[in-house]
Formats: C-alpha cells, structure tokens, sequence
C-alpha cells in the first residue's frame, strides 16, 4: 500500500511583525488623535464649554500653592451681553486680520521670521483661533509639539465653525486676570460693571493686558501706553477682504 500522500494545507497570511506593526499602530493610535477634537468642537457651535484646559491647569497651580478660591470666576453671557467696543478693540489688538485668514495668518507668520533674520525678537504670530484651540484642549508652552497641534485644532475650528462663533468663544474663555476668565469676569474684576456696559477707553484697556493678564493692570502704564494705539485702529473696521496690490510703476523706455 503506497504511503498517504500529505494533503497540502494554505500557508497561513505571514503576522506583520517588528517595525511594520508599530508602524501600523501608531498611525492608528495618530488618526484616533486626530479625530478626537472634532465632536467637541461641532458640539461647541452650539455649546458654551464651561471649563477649558487652560483653567484646569490654572485649577492645578492654585490648589498646590494654596491659593483661594481654587476654581475660576467665569460667567458665560451671549453675543448681545459683550460690548461692541470690546469686540472691535480685541480684534485691533490681537488679530486684525482675523477675517482674511483660516485660521493661521501666514502674512504675519512671515512678518515675525523677517524680523527676527534682522536680528529683532521673535514675537508671536498666533491667531485668535489659535489662542481659542490652545484654551481649549491644550497647555501653556512654546514647544515646537505644542504649535504643531495648535495649528492642526485651529484649522478644524476654522472649517466647523463661523468667525463670529469662534470670536464669540475667545472672548467667553480668554484668561483676563489672575483667576478671572472671560469678558464678563473681567468686566467685574477690572471695573465692576458688565462686560455690555464697558465703554470703548475700557474696551480699549482690557484688550491691552491680553498678552499678559495676570501680571498687567488695565490701570496700569502698559496698558495705557497699548490702549492708546488700540484706540487709533478700532476707528476702523477689521478688513474682511484684502487689499488690492499696489500697482508697479512702469519704468520710462
């Protein structure tokens, strides 16, 4: 009797193994990453988010060094409840090409690496949606990792919400003072009034100590000798369109 001939079996699908499977998880764990801002960010087009993560690490600081209260005033108030003035003098201040951009401004990206290959300090060029994304979902810092993301969350808030939403946000989470988030409770902190009653000089004085809230008084020099050039450009509206080019002048044959 001839010996049973061995049957042939499938090779089984080779497992991808080493490099190839980090590979593949990590661009799994990347794309979750990714995905994970945008149902918070469609629910906030119709939602006023109470906490941020800013105010959580603000939250963190003051319980370890004992400070009180812990928890930050923050009052929410609607489009109707913020003065006019504050709006125009935010936008004068901190992104008067809010506009014109999607989310960051690449015109005073360049502006700030030109000056700083002439040898000036590199100042910030992040857009109000920036500032929003980081209050957001991120923490304080200038690392290189930090603005990467930044960027990415900007842009999304940029394609899922209106401008006027995502201003409307900057100006209900914005840090404003020590343990004071938001128009409303600088309002009451600054100037004991509602942030609907501030006058334009007031407007003006708040949106002065934004790049250093808790160290800046809009009392104080700073803020007076910034409010005064925040005044001159809030006469006019923030451009919603570009400017034509200048026309080159044809040279004479």
């Amino acid at each position: 009797m001839s010996p049973a001939k061995k049957v042939k079996r499938p090779r089984a699908a080779k497992r991808v193994t080493g490099w190839r499977a980090i590979v593949r998880r990590l661009a799994l764990i990347a794309l979750v990453l990714m995905a994970l801002p945008i149902p918070f960010i469609l629910l906030f087009a119709v939602v006023q988010p109470p906490v941020t993560s800013v105010m959580l690490q603000r939250v963190v600081a003051r319980t370890a060094s004992g400070e009180r209260p812990i928890w930050p005033a923050h009052t929410t108030v609607s489009r109707a409840g913020l003065s006019p003035y504050l709006r125009r003098a935010v936008l004068a201040s901190e992104d008067d090409r809010f506009y014109l951009h999607f989310g960051i401004d690449t015109v005073e990206l360049n502006n700030a690496l030109e000056r700083r290959r002439r040898g000036g300090k590199l100042r910030g060029a992040s857009t109000l949606t920036q500032q929003v994304a980081k209050n957001l979902f991120l923490w304080n810092g200038r690392s290189f990792v930090r603005k990467g993301i930044e960027a990415y969350v900007a842009l999304l808030l940029e394609l899922l919400l209106s401008k006027e939403r995502i201003l409307d946000l900057y100006l209900n989470l914005a840090e404003w003072g020590p343990n004071a988030f938001g128009a409303e409770a600088a309002a009451r902190l600054h100037f004991n009034k509602s942030a609907a009653s501030l006058t334009r000089d007031e407007a003006a004085r708040l949106a002065a100590i934004l790049p250093a809230p808790r160290r800046w008084s809009p009392k104080g020099s700073i803020a007076t000798r910034r409010a005064a050039t925040i005044l001159v450009r809030m006469q006019y509206a923030a451009p919603k369109t570009e400017p034509p080019a200048p026309a080159r002048k044809r040279r004479k044959a």
